[in-house]
């Protein structure tokens, strides 16, 4: 992990007036220019040398020498983590907005979508996508642990679907290693430790392996626990969304208007991936948060944060909405990374709650 650097309360505050100042205008942002327009009370010296101090620290840089500067991915990330309050007045516009124009008696699921979709772009601004819900979880139907030789042991898990995945790992992840066992000895352990998923495991949905609380698992297979956590965490990623899925998209015309995109080659690449590769974008919108120190609800990906060589100058924002307990799809806002992020964040929350409970 990434170390955060210590930033003084006036530190953060030059940084979060650059930052507002460059989503607002798109244009390098200088020490006169904070002087001028914000009411530090600090000299231009001293700014200049507090921007040159975030630069170091690698939040901020200079697109040209003689230029001013301008956010780094890691001075967005700063500031969405730290130095924004999201403003709850956009969240709950939405949620008005997707009371009064969705007709849940008569209208199909799919029209339900494409009008919440067509709505939260345009009060956005930028690529809405919501996923049609899964209304239909996949259950584990059996699980089953098989050694493959010496050192590889594989877990081979089938659905009530009859959808199989497997995962390899080694013998030396479960303990089995070190214990001068025979092979035999293995073999046992394993069909005991198989019995032992099989029993805790079956007939749950594949959504829910996240949200297990392996603490509380049997005493004599608790040296397993973290491995079986961190495992089964990984074939939930894996199972938790079809490709086959449909994503409904907006507001694509909107935000190739901004300046990020005025680029003929980034353009094509965006727009490819929308049209024509859905089934990569579709494991990035669809994943839960991993943020450590915050609570929201959102997965916040920005510029070099996405995976996709097509997404590296987009943020990518999105959360899960439910039915019951279950993940059953996904909203998300693709943007340029100079984003309004205080708007979008409570409006992507927003629209996955209001679908969660129109979903229960």
């Amino acid at each position: 992990m990434i170390e955060r650097p210590y930033l003084t309360e006036r530190y953060q505050n030059i940084l979060k007036a650059t930052i507002q100042h460059y989503i607002a205008t798109a244009e390098p942002v200088g020490s006169k220019t904070l002087v001028e327009e914000y009411n530090f009370s600090l000299s231009s010296a001293t700014i200049r040398n507090a921007l040159g101090r975030l630069e170091k620290e690698g939040l901020l840089y200079q697109p040209h020498t003689s230029a001013g500067r301008i956010p780094s991915d890691w001075g967005y990330r700063i500031y969405v983590d730290r130095l924004i309050v999201p403003d709850e007045k956009i969240g709950r516009k939405i949620e008005q907005l997707l009371n009064q124009q969705l007709n849940w008696e008569k209208w199909s699921y799919e029209a339900l979508w494409q009008r919440a979709t067509q709505i939260l772009a345009n009060l956005s601004g930028y690529i809405a996508l919501i996923t049609m819900p899964q209304t239909s979880p996949n259950q584990l139907r059996h699980l089953q642990l098989v050694r493959v030789s010496s050192s590889q042991v594989m877990l081979i898990i089938v659905t009530d679907s009859y959808q199989t995945q497997s995962v390899l790992m080694n013998t030396s992840d479960l303990g089995l290693e070190e214990s001068q066992e025979t092979l035999e000895g293995i073999e046992e352990e394993l069909q005991i430790l198989t019995n032992f998923l099989n029993s805790k495991l079956r007939g749950r949905s594949l959504a829910e392996l996240t949200t297990l609380n392996w603490q509380e698992i049997d005493r004599e297979f608790t040296r397993y626990a973290n491995f079986l956590k961190t495992l089964l965490k990984e074939l939930s990623h894996r199972f938790h969304y079809s490709p086959l899925i449909p994503i409904m998209i907006h507001g694509v015309s909107e935000v190739l208007r901004q300046p990020e995109f005025s680029q003929l080659q980034q353009v094509q690449t965006l727009l490819h991936l929308l049209e024509e590769e859905q089934d990569r974008l579709l494991p990035i919108i669809f994943e839960f948060p991993e943020s450590e120190t915050f609570s929201r609800r959102v997965s916040i990906k920005i510029g070099s944060e996405n995976p996709l060589e097509s997404m590296r100058s987009c943020t990518l924002i999105s959360a899960v909405y439910r039915q019951g307990d279950n993940p059953a799809g996904s909203v998300g806002i693709i943007g340029p990374t100079r984003m309004l992020y205080e708007n979008i964040i409570p409006l992507v929350e927003s629209t996955a709650d209001y679908l969660s409970e129109a979903l229960s």
